[in-house]
C-alpha cells in the first residue's frame, strides 16, 4: 500500500508551491525506470478514475480549463494527456501550466537493492489565483484516493 509523506523542497520543480505531497511504495522483483511506473500509472486507468476525470472536465470546461489533448500543444510528448517536462531513467516531471493553476507530477524510482525499487509519485501545485485554491480544495479528497491508487497500477507487473 503506498505511503504519504509531505515534501517541504518543491521549489526547485516548480517556484512558488503551495502544495506538494508525495506517495511512495516499494516494488519488488521488477526493473522499472521511471516512464514505465508513469505510463503504467497513467495510462488505461480503471473505470472509477476514468469516470471521476469525465465528471471533473465536464465542471471545468465552461472555465476555460485545459480538459483534453486538444487543449494541449500538438507535437509534446505525453504520457497519457500529461506533457512530459523532462525525462530521465530515474525521474519523469510530467505537468500543465493553467490559468488557475500549475502542476507538475514527478514519477521517480529508485533502487533499493536485492532486487526492490521506491516508486515515488509527488505532486505540486503553484494556485494562481482565489479559483485555482478552490479548485486545489475541492480536488483534495480525490487526490488523495487517486494518486495512491494509480501508483499500485506502477507496480503491477501485468502493466
Amino acid at each position: 500500500m503506498p505511503v504519504v509523506q509531505c515534501l517541504s523542497n518543491g521549489d526547485e520543480l516548480l517556484p512558488g508551491t503551495s502544495f506538494a505531497d508525495r506517495y511512495a511504495m516499494v516494488v519488488s522483483g521488477q526493473s522499472l525506470d521511471a516512464m514505465t511506473a508513469a505510463e503504467r500509472a497513467i495510462v488505461n486507468v480503471p473505470a472509477w478514475i476514468g469516470r471521476l476525470m469525465m465528471l471533473r472536465n465536464l465542471l471545468v470546461r465552461p472555465f476555460g480549463l485545459k480538459t483534453g489533448h486538444a487543449d494541449l500543444p500538438g507535437q509534446q510528448k505525453r504520457v497519457g494527456m500529461f506533457p512530459v517536462i523532462s525525462e530521465a531513467p530515474a525521474r519523469v516531471v510530467l505537468g500543465l501550466d493553467d490559468r488557475h493553476l500549475d502542476f507538475r507530477l514527478v514519477v521517480e524510482v529508485k533502487e533499493l537493492g536485492e532486487g526492490r525499487q521506491e516508486v515515488g509519485a509527488t505532486t505540486l501545485v503553484r494556485p494562481h489565483n482565489r479559483f485555482g485554491r478552490i479548485y486545489l480544495a475541492v480536488v483534495m479528497p480525490f487526490h488523495r484516493i487517486i494518486v495512491p491508487a494509480m501508483l499500485a497500477r506502477a507496480a503491477d507487473a501485468r502493466g
